[in-house]
């Protein structure tokens, strides 16, 4: 299929673009900054950019990973996160259906699941997060965006028979993270491992999956992140003493940490549950917390990216 592949310059976007070229599809990237998959410079938010990729490239399928993010939230003024994960998405669902497409891939975010009163994690348990969890109150622009965004796939599913998968991901990003100060670099990384993040190569691998599934799942919205470890009844311990029980899984991690001048965690206020995907897609991430520990005992590179010094496409847009 010849695939338009939003994003296309972005940290997904260059994984993915090759994955799909695997799978046998033709890739037509669209993105606001140029790059090595990107074929149209251009933002979704713009109608007429859209409908003039479909029409010059004869798009038969859309993988939607474009997006302003958190950290563009000190970058941009609210409306272009309207404009952007809002509009950009209706041009494009609409794009779909006029072209009738058969099948539309959507990434979305896990943090839109986290309200304000999970983030602090003032509760006595951890929250156990899936794709049952709800009301959702989204606490930034970025979830309330995305959040919206589903709700217009979900929509083009139902009135216009568009199948549609929507994926939730969790944390890939390489760079520091901007909220966090007690841990960071790769300890930080390596310890979401257990509750909040994948790799971006499983990431992609679960978008071209979630491509080819897309008919006959006909609309699914999936959790994606590594899976954990831990149990739903291990919540309550996680939230008192997380290192103890990731020691009881795992005897060998405070010493391998130890060596690694590494800490685990003291404790966690929230784990993502990504079984569905599992059980709906056949899609499992390949790198989890265990594989993690696998690299600290034999030397070898860690399992996933940590780079400081990233910028995004969207950053390089705004500083110029």
């Amino acid at each position: 299929m010849r695939v338009l592949l939003t994003g296309s310059s972005g940290w997904l976007g260059r994984f993915l673009a090759p994955r799909l070229r695997a799978a046998g599809h033709a890739v037509i990237g669209l993105d606001i900054a140029p790059g090595v998959d990107t074929h149209v410079v251009g933002s979704v938010a713009h109608r007429s950019t859209v409908e003039r990729v479909f029409q010059d490239h004869g798009v038969e399928a859309v993988v939607h990973a474009g997006a302003l993010h958190k950290p563009d939230i000190a970058r941009f003024p609210t409306q272009a996160f309207v404009d952007v994960n809002v509009t950009g998405t209706l041009n494009l669902l609409e794009a779909a259906v006029a072209a009738r497409h058969d099948r539309f891939v959507f990434t979305s975010t896990t943090s839109l699941m986290i309200s304000q009163v999970i983030r602090a994690e003032a509760g006595a348990t951890a929250a156990w997060l899936d794709e049952t969890t709800g009301p959702l109150a989204p606490r930034n622009i970025y979830g309330v965006t995305k959040l919206a965004a589903e709700g217009l796939c979900r929509l083009h599913h139902l009135e216009h028979g568009l199948n549609l998968v929507v994926l939730r991901t969790a944390r890939f990003f390489p760079e520091e993270d901007d909220t966090h100060r007690d841990l960071s670099g790769a300890n930080l990384k390596a310890n979401e491992f257990l509750n909040r993040r994948l790799t971006v190569e499983d990431a992609a691998d679960a978008h071209v999956v979630a491509l080819e599934r897309a008919p006959s799942v006909g609309f699914g919205l999936y959790v994606l992140a590594a899976p954990t470890p831990f149990a739903r009844s291990d919540a309550e311990a996680l939230k008192r003493d997380a290192a103890g029980v990731v020691a009881r899984y795992f005897p060998e991690a405070p010493e391998l940490y130890a060596r690694q001048g590494w800490r685990l965690p003291v404790s966690l206020g929230r784990v993502y549950d990504a079984s569905l995907a599992e059980q709906a897609l056949g899609f499992r991430c390949r790198t989890d917390f265990r594989t993690v520990l696998d690299a600290l005992h034999t030397g070898d590179p860690l399992p996933f990216a940590h780079d400081p010094a990233y910028e995004s496409p969207s950053a390089t847009a705004a500083s110029g």
